[in-house]
């Protein structure tokens, strides 16, 4: 069932490109029903009887459903068709990324009862910032094209996406948006994640890879919003900020679980 319903959402995100994706529109209302199937099928991939699964597929999949979602909550408010043409093809995709990858399946029997909530608050902070670094980019790409001269006939399709999106302004705003949420609940993560070691390791901190990479991101998307509300950063300071920070979280546990799942074909706990 699982695999038939993500395979029937990836569909769905391919119509909801093609047809008009206004609000209230057809592409609007089909965008919801993939969204919905997404949602259905990571349910029952990442919590199956009794147990949980997680596994990087997961994980960037997941980012992507709640970036549909933010996608299709604010296309009701401002015109975001281009950035809706750069995210649903890539949703699609990660919507059928569990079935060939689907991870680790962990037993819930025996856990503390902290576990599952770190875990979840966890995949809502990836989420999260893995819609501020996907902004992030696409303010990267506008603001360089908006600099650039725009009479190439290579670059046409890009004019045309770039008219598309919001100003600059907007965008930004809606990027620290993205950063303050992601950064409370990464601050979550970290927090109960010392509460779920202390009670199973018996330590705050289980100083590997994984943990100092999280604090790094964390530091730096402190370090962000700091200068943001304090010294009024903008730009590409923000912009680099927000990558950097996005792509320390990556190597901290997606990155992790690649090389353990795909190239050494290990569980990771």
């Amino acid at each position: 069932m699982q695999i038939y319903l993500s395979f029937l959402a990836a569909a769905l995100y391919i119509v909801s490109v093609i047809v008009p994706g206004s609000r209230l529109t057809l592409g609007s209302v089909v965008s919801g029903l993939a969204w919905l199937t997404h949602g259905l099928a990571l349910w029952l991939t990442i919590f199956p009887d009794h147990a949980l699964r997680v596994g990087f597929a997961v994980m960037l999949s997941a980012a992507l459903w709640v970036s549909v979602f933010v996608c299709w909550l604010e296309n009701r408010n401002a015109a975001l068709d281009g950035l809706r043409l750069l995210l649903m093809p890539n949703a699609a995709v990660m919507a059928v990324l569990p079935s060939f990858f689907p991870g680790n399946l962990i037993a819930l029997a025996g856990k503390t009862p902290m576990f599952p909530w770190h875990v979840v608050i966890a995949m809502l902070a990836y989420s999260t910032l893995t819609i501020a670094a996907f902004h992030a980019l696409v303010m990267t790409v506008q603001d360089k094209h908006l600099h650039q001269l725009r009479a190439t006939q290579q670059a046409e399709w890009l004019n045309k996406l770039v008219d598309r999106l919001p100003a600059l302004l907007t965008m930004e705003k809606i990027l620290f948006r993205f950063v303050l949420f992601g950064f409370v609940l990464l601050t979550l993560t970290v927090l109960s994640g010392v509460i779920f070691s202390e009670q199973v390791l018996g330590v705050a901190f289980k100083w590997d890879h994984k943990t100092l990479l999280s604090l790094l991101s964390w530091l730096l998307f402190a370090i962000l919003l700091t200068g943001r509300y304090w010294r009024g950063w903008r730009g590409k300071t923000v912009l680099s900020f927000t990558l950097s920070g996005f792509v320390t979280l990556l190597l901290a546990y997606v990155g992790s679980r690649f090389v353990l799942e795909v190239l050494l074909h290990r569980s990771l706990s």
